[in-house]
């Protein structure tokens, strides 16, 4: 059974800095790809960011090129996002996902495993 949860979170003033973090347990292996998306209520889910665990290039939204980082750990399929510079706007729920494609960069595929989300306010 594949669990994946997510830590991190909080809430922090305009122009702060957040991490958060994701380990997804039971997959079939250790080359996947696992993303951030987030959602604020009433709106459609957006990809942030996303990697291939088997290395190449991370996949950013535009929103947030230049001030998030997302970054595998050292433990098999777990991954980081460094959030800097944070603005209201990127508040919302995030939530970890992963699955088993080669491509990583394709948010509007149904991805199977998620996370419970984790809650980032940031306040102006």
């Amino acid at each position: 059974q594949v669990h994946v949860v997510e830590s991190g979170g909080g809430s922090v003033q305009a122009g702060g800095t957040l991490r958060l973090s994701c380990a997804a347990s039971g997959l079939a292996s250790s080359r996947t790809c696992m993303g951030w998306f987030r959602q604020i209520p009433g709106k459609k889910r957006e990809g942030v960011a996303s990697l291939y665990t088997g290395g190449g290039t991370p996949y950013y939204a535009d929103s947030v090129k230049g001030r998030f980082t997302i970054s595998q750990d050292n433990a098999e399929n777990t991954v980081s996002l460094e959030m800097n510079n944070l603005k209201p706007e990127d508040t919302a729920s995030y939530y970890c996902a992963a699955d088993l494609f080669v491509y990583c960069g394709n948010w509007d595929l149904d991805w199977t495993y998620w996370g419970q989300g984790t809650q980032v306010t940031v306040a102006s």
